[in-house]
Parts: structure tokens; sequence; C-alpha cells
């Protein structure tokens, strides 16, 4: 049987009291959140923001809310051991930069599709209407060659 990641009898550390080599108590704080099985998860961790800031934002955290915290300060930890200058912030950049660029494919594309429509309907409603329209397709030009 378990209880929080440690056998109830014989308590084994959880990965945080592992690595900060003391005693796990049974009200530990780190135990729910850094099992003793996920030792990365911590040092990453401890490595960005220190084990003493951790403890203190846990214990100012209500319960249901810790939780979340952690695996915001774990994605943010691993960021900034990937990018220690911009952590997340760069990759949330990056991702909003692709954002921005398949706006623009999206906004090209529809002005296209648009634009072929006008061309079906302007064909099919005057067939005479043709010869004074450009075509795109025999001047080699797409709205795709920006």
């Amino acid at each position: 049987m378990k209880e929080s990641g440690r056998k109830l009898g014989a308590l084994s550390p959880c990965a945080a009291c592992k690595l900060l080599r003391r005693r796990c108590a049974q009200d530990c704080v780190f135990a729910p959140y850094f099992p003793a099985d996920e030792p990365q998860k911590f040092a990453s961790v401890h490595k960005v923001f220190g084990a003493s800031n951790v403890n203190k934002m846990l214990q100012e955290l209500p319960e249901h809310q810790r939780s979340d915290a952690v695996s915001s300060m774990v994605y943010e930890a691993n960021a900034r051991v990937r990018d220690p200058v911009y952590g997340c912030v760069g990759a949330i950049s990056s991702l909003q930069k692709q954002i921005d660029s398949l706006q623009t494919q999206l906004a090209l594309a529809q002005a296209e599709v648009v634009h072929l429509r006008v061309r079906q309907f302007t064909s099919s409603s005057n067939p005479g209407a043709m010869d004074m329209a450009v075509d795109q397709a025999t001047m080699g030009e797409s709205l795709w060659s920006c």
C-alpha cells in the first residue's frame, strides 16, 4: 500500500529529500509532488529556483493549487535548462512566430479561394468575359508564390 509515493512503515524519502540528503518527514511539502522515482524533476526545479524558494512557494499556496504550481515550475525549470536566457518565453516566442506565419498562409489561401470562385462565377455567368480576364495559370503566377 502506498501513500503519496512513500510506503507505510518504511518511509522512503521523496526525490527532494534524497537530493537534499535529509530525512523525509511525514508532512514533507515536497513528497506529494516530487516522488522518489522522478529525481530529475526536482533536480531541475532545485537548480533553477532553489529548494528554499520552492518550499516557500508551495507553503504559500492552497493545497489544491500546488500541483499546478509544481507543473509550471517543472516546465519553466526544464525550459531554463535548455535556454538559460529566455526559458519558456523563448519557446512561446517561437510558437508565436509559427502562428503568425500560418495565419499569413491561411489568409493567402483564403484569398486565392475567393479569387478562384470569382473567376469561376465570372466565367459561368458571362462566357465572353473570360477573354478580358487575366488567366493567372497561363502567366505562371499564383497567390502562393510570395
